[in-house]
Formats: structure tokens, sequence, C-alpha cells
């Protein structure tokens, strides 16, 4: 089993807490963390500094475009964020944990 952590950011720490519920109410990730951060980016030729709420989400590789669609369904952002990050060094422990979750 291949595991991943799929990152994206919310403008709100309500809308990235019910991504989170939702995709572990639905198996869809083992575990998500939750972080406050700073983004600064340029958004249609602008500077921007905006108060994000980043999520780790821990999952299966398989799940990744069900994961991916589930975010579009329930992101505020014309553009959110989905990037995958392959976990190749992980005790077999936490990777049975995440395969039993999903």
């Amino acid at each position: 089993m291949n595991a991943v952590i799929i990152q994206t950011t919310c403008a709100s720490q309500v809308e990235a807490k019910n991504i989170a519920k939702v995709l572990v109410q639905e198996k869809l990730a083992a575990c998500v963390q939750l972080h406050e951060v700073e983004s600064i980016y340029s958004w249609e030729d602008e500077l921007c500094c905006d108060f994000e709420t980043i999520l780790n989400i821990k999952t299966r590789k398989e799940n990744f475009e069900k994961v991916k669609s589930k975010i579009k369904e329930l992101h505020s952002y014309d553009v959110p964020e989905i990037i995958q990050i392959d976990i190749t060094n992980s005790s077999k422990k936490y990777t049975k944990f995440i395969s039993d979750c999903c």
C-alpha cells in the first residue's frame, strides 16, 4: 500500500474543519492535520497576503482522485491547492493505520 499526504489550504478554519471531517467520515483519509499559516502569493497580478488553514491529509495513493473531487466540491477557492506528496519513509505500523482507516 502506498501512502500519501495531500495538501490543500482553506480561507478559514471552519471550512478546513468541514473538509477534514468529511474526508475522515467518508473514509477517504485516515487523519487530517490543520495548521494556521500566513501565505504570500500572486493572484491576478496582485501581491496578496492572507491567513489560511493548511490541511495535511494522510490517505492511500489510490484515493487521490476521490479526495481531489471531494475537496473541489467543498472548497470555496476557484483554484484550490491540491498537491500529492508520496510518503516514502514511514513505519509499517503507521502505513497499516492509514490502510486500515481508508
